[in-house]
């Protein structure tokens, strides 16, 4: 039996990265999908479309609270309810942190902290109404945790997706909604193709991680999963940090 037969899931920023990887694999285990992505990643959406039957793809700015809306509007036309929400959408451009200027902080912030914000809530509400409870994910990093002298901009707004997570566990609770964060160590995606393009810095971070490789995308797919499905039905305002050991290896 599928994981998450008869599921409708909503996630962001899934044309490309991890939220691909998390769709696919949620529409393996038997949910119907339905994503936000930017304009411009049509070629992108038009290939998902190949692995998912009946996908719902909305396009949209993530950081304006009616994206939120018109997403969470367009899957209960389409499907009927919400069931499982994932907020994924998220960037990062590395900078040195005398040299962030406003608009790529506040760029970052809108998008990362203030879009997983109105996303989330959005997505609560209509939890809220359906009264069946249901499961929400943020999309942290192993940034949460730790600093990054080129992503001063960057860390703040994973930590802050993490306390989210943390915070509306306690709010939702009472409505049978749970709340868990995802926390990715360095996994190979298109935010970091050019950083990990660099052959010295790329053996020094698997060099680091005890599993001894970069993560891929699909690693996210299976912890997605266990949060998403009834495996996981008392499990809420937790952290699973997906990142081969990384964290734990202070050598």
């Amino acid at each position: 039996m599928n994981l998450l037969e008869g599921k409708v899931a909503v996630i962001t920023g899934a044309a490309t990265g991890i939220g691909r990887a998390i769709a696919i694999g949620f529409h393996k285990q038997g949910a119907k999908i339905a994503i936000n992505y930017l304009q411009g990643q049509e070629s992108e959406i038009e290939s998902l479309k190949l692995e998912i039957n009946d996908l719902l793809a909305i396009p949209g700015d993530i950081s304006q609270q009616l994206t939120s809306e018109n997403l969470i509007q367009q899957t209960v036309q389409k499907f009927g309810e919400v069931n499982i929400f994932v907020s994924n959408a998220g960037v990062c451009q590395f900078a040195e942190f005398l040299e962030v200027t406003p608009d790529l902080y506040e760029q970052t912030v809108n998008i990362n902290l203030n879009g997983a914000f109105y996303a989330t809530q959005s997505a609560a509400k209509q939890m809220k109404l359906q009264g069946k409870g249901g499961s929400i994910i943020g999309v942290s990093s192993i940034s949460a945790l730790v600093g990054g002298g080129l992503q001063t901009h960057y860390t703040p707004t994973k930590a802050g997706i993490l306390s989210l997570m943390q915070s509306t566990a306690v709010a939702l609770g009472k409505y049978g909604i749970r709340c868990n964060a995802l926390l990715p160590g360095t996994i190979r995606t298109q935010l970091n193709d050019e950083d990990m393009a660099d052959d010295n810095k790329r053996s020094y971070m698997e060099g680091r991680i005890p599993l001894g490789r970069l993560g891929k995308t699909s690693d996210l797919a299976g912890p997605a999963i266990f949060l998403a499905s009834d495996l996981s039905e008392y499990v809420t305002g937790s952290q699973i940090l997906v990142d081969g050991g990384l964290f734990v290896n202070l050598q």
